[in-house]
């Protein structure tokens, strides 16, 4: 199982971001994704996931409300739409993928992605 994440960048406060996750693997729908971040100085901390149907997710309570998580298992996607960013929100964000959903701990999550950087100017 691959991963790459994508679409980070440097964005105003209150503006928005998609990043997606491309996950190569056979059966893309067996598995659960999760996005997670990192800033610098600070452990890397769970951000939402997404179940293989993308029916259900679920939200750290810091980014509720701003940020969506969806999948097109079609295209082996899943995406992480950032609304109403701050400047707490500038980390390296990381999607990462298993079989079982759900899971907010990074050390639960067998196959990693690299990361993407987001960086949101005040």
């Amino acid at each position: 199982v691959q991963l790459q994440a994508s679409g980070g960048g440097l964005v105003q406060a209150g503006g928005s971001l998609r990043l997606s996750c491309a996950v190569h693997v056979r059966t893309f729908s067996d598995y659960a994704v999760g996005w997670f971040r990192q800033a610098p100085g600070k452990e890397r901390e769970f951000v939402g996931t997404i179940n293989w149907s993308g029916l259900s997710t679920y939200y750290a309570d810091s980014v509720k409300g701003r940020f969506t998580i969806s999948r097109d298992n079609a295209k082996n996607t899943v995406y992480l739409q950032m609304d109403n960013l701050k400047p707490d929100d500038s980390a390296v964000y990381y999607c990462a993928a298993d079989t079982v959903y759900i899971k907010t701990r990074d050390y639960e999550y067998h196959y990693w992605g690299q990361g993407t950087q987001v960086t949101v100017s005040s």
